[in-house]
């Protein structure tokens, strides 16, 4: 097990989010008390997030099923000499609840979930926090790349998201869309910015349908999240 860890700043900075995390998103996460906390990052990958939280928190847990990742977190852990972040190997979707999951979670203070949200996540969040303690998170919207006519199945539109968190017994603090469409001047220069996406989209036919829509004069690729954060009730 991790030890302990020097004594908590109060609050991470604000202006400084981790690579690859919005100023919005990390402004709210940065809003919560989090000293003498647990944090628990759903779908933690690398530990972009775990890693970022853990100098601010009592201990942080990160949960995913990638072991090749979770690997990859802990050798940054130890390279940062973080003594109070830990990284389970677990489906977030698995059981009923956190505690069941990831029983490593005792002192529960915030969950976030960084572009890994479902319905059944936003449920064992709600059965995993007490009330007053939120969920803050990061889904695709609906229009993150519309130009291949297929959304995510874990794509959430403005509407779809507050339902799930209200049903789900939490009431909703902040609820917004970040967007952003990238303009080319060509299709090559279009496909160049989506070339690391090729393979997925080939398996799942998104890169035959970007390919019509770039023939057809399309010249565009966008980019959509929603971020939210609730409270339960």
């Amino acid at each position: 097990m991790p030890g302990s860890s020097p004594a908590p700043r109060t609050a991470p900075s604000p202006g400084s989010p981790p690579p690859g995390v919005s100023e919005r998103f990390w402004a709210l996460l940065c809003a919560e008390p989090l000293a003498g906390k647990d944090v628990l990052d759903v779908g933690t990958g690398a530990g972009r997030l775990a890693l970022a939280l853990a100098p601010y928190c009592r201990r942080v847990v990160g949960l995913d099923r990638d072991a090749a990742a979770l690997a990859e977190a802990r050798r940054r852990a130890a390279a940062a000499r973080l003594t109070n972040v830990e990284f389970i190997e677990r489906d977030a979707e698995a059981g009923d609840n956190y505690f069941e999951i990831a029983p490593e979670w005792e002192n529960p203070g915030l969950i976030v979930a960084h572009l890994c949200v479902s319905d059944q996540i936003i449920e064992h969040s709600s059965r995993s926090l007490r009330p007053g303690q939120a969920l803050a998170l990061v889904a695709f919207h609906t229009d993150q790349w519309r130009e291949t006519g297929r959304p995510s199945r874990f794509a959430y539109d403005e509407e779809r998201m507050r339902r799930a968190l209200s049903e789900c017994g939490f009431v909703v603090q902040h609820l917004e869309v970040e967007r952003e469409v990238q303009q080319f001047g060509s299709v090559e220069e279009a496909l160049a910015s989506a070339i690391g996406l090729e393979e997925k989209w080939r398996s799942d036919g998104r890169w035959f349908r970007y390919i019509k829509f770039l023939e057809e004069g399309g010249r565009t690729l966008t980019r959509a999240h929603v971020i939210a954060k609730a409270r339960r009730a």
